[in-house]
């Protein structure tokens, strides 16, 4: 009887002894800005390699992911290209409470084909609409790319939108815009500066003036029911290694 006693207590010890199984976490979800998919791409790998941590991203317009995420779509975390599809989200309770924080700026920029001559100084009343010479200016679609809005309102208060109103090639994201100037689809195209240095197939034709604009910021939250870790991942994007890369990648740190 004994010697049953010891061998069930040592089978306890050792049952205690054994080691935990390290519990892989869930993969993060991250619906972001087309524009920064670059960026946050390498953001993730970073992020991974640091905590074990995998982030799954779904890139689109603003606009687009506000909306399936308004819908329910799983996302843990929202990086938007401007602040007006984050309010949304936030008046229709889609956002955790004091989870939100503006994380990066930009510029805005014209952008032509690498090898176009195109020569222009972006000021009022220049002359966008001959350099197209019968092309088309690729922008995003300004009610539902932020970048299309941007470039709408800075051609507007330069005072050229006239000129190339009926000459555009909008597209779904400003992406896509970009895609239309590097395969030489369009002579034009306004996206961010950022956007432009992530495309060997183009030139910064010029930089618009930071007063025809409204100031381009990139707010981050944590979407209401995400799940473990999202806070955590959301603290890191504002972190000092996150920052370098996004610095790497022409953003601005706000």
């Amino acid at each position: 009887m004994k010697n049953t006693r010891r061998f069930v207590i040592a089978g306890l010890a050792a049952s205690f002894a054994l080691p935990a199984v390290a519990q892989t976490p869930l993969p993060l979800t991250v619906f972001a800005a087309a524009s920064l998919t670059d960026a946050m791409q390498a953001v993730g790998r970073a992020y991974r390699k640091r905590t074990g941590q995998a982030v799954r991203f779904s890139f689109a317009a603003s606009g687009t992911i506000a909306r399936q995420i308004a819908a329910g779509a799983g996302a843990d975390l929202f990086v938007s290209a401007d602040e007006r599809w984050m309010d949304e989200l936030a008046r229709g309770g889609r956002l955790q409470p004091g989870m939100r924080r503006d994380l990066l700026g930009g510029r805005l920029a014209l952008v032509a084909p690498r090898a176009s001559r195109v020569r222009l100084t972006i000021r009022p009343g220049f002359a966008i609409g001959a350099a197209l010479d019968g092309g088309r200016l690729a922008i995003g679609q300004p009610d539902a790319v932020p970048a299309g809005r941007y470039a709408q309102t800075a051609l507007t208060r330069l005072g050229v939108w006239q000129q190339v109103a009926g000459q555009l090639a909008p597209a779904a994201d400003v992406r896509a815009a970009l895609a239309f100037v590097a395969r030489g689809e369009a002579p034009l195209g306004v996206v961010y500066e950022s956007d432009a240095a992530a495309e060997p197939g183009v030139r910064i034709v010029g930089l618009f003036p930071a007063a025809s604009h409204p100031a381009i910021v990139y707010p981050a939250a944590v979407v209401k029911g995400a799940g473990p870790g999202a806070a955590r991942f959301y603290r890191y994007l504002g972190g000092s290694e996150a920052q370098a890369i996004f610095r790497r990648f022409r953003f601005r740190v706000v």
